[in-house]
């Protein structure tokens, strides 16, 4: 069993709080276009966009470097504003055991936030946290709200 760990991240949107819900269920395919130092390319693999049980591929660079992503669209929930995707194949699981990333529109008084959890299991304590992964989607995140309010 690998060490589990959980990262958050909660970035204050200048857009309307519906935009990153929407994006990440119903328009996955424009993320490269708003947050292209990013997210290269989108592939939808098997299913629809927007329906649970979808297998979806990410091309995108971190660190410098070119990387991929398969995932599954595990949970929507339109009322409460969460996604859930997780890794089934690529970079991050080739290292960790598990990565799973769950998205949350959150509104604080005045304030909406897109909220970022990571959640993911190490095989070891010489693997690192996934705090670079932290900082990609804090800057996707940014640069998709910029595109936005813009």
């Amino acid at each position: 069993m690998g060490l589990k760990s959980v990262l958050c991240a909660k970035i204050e949107m200048k857009a309307n709080k519906d935009v990153f819900h929407d994006v990440f269920t119903n328009k996955p395919h424009h993320v490269s276009t708003m947050s292209p130092l990013h997210i290269q390319n989108f592939e939808l693999l098997e299913g629809g966009i927007g329906i649970v049980g979808s297998k979806i591929c990410w091309n995108y660079t971190l660190d410098g470097e070119k990387k991929i992503s398969k995932q599954i669209l595990e949970t929507i929930d339109y009322e409460n504003k969460v996604l859930t995707l997780k890794e089934f194949e690529g970079d991050v699981t080739d290292i960790y055991d598990s990565f799973k990333a769950i998205l949350h529109i959150e509104t604080k008084g005045e304030i909406d936030l897109v909220c970022w959890t990571l959640e993911y299991e190490r095989p070891n304590e010489n693997v690192p946290e996934l705090i670079n992964v932290l900082n990609f989607v804090v800057g996707m995140t940014k640069a998709i709200d910029d595109h936005h309010a813009n």
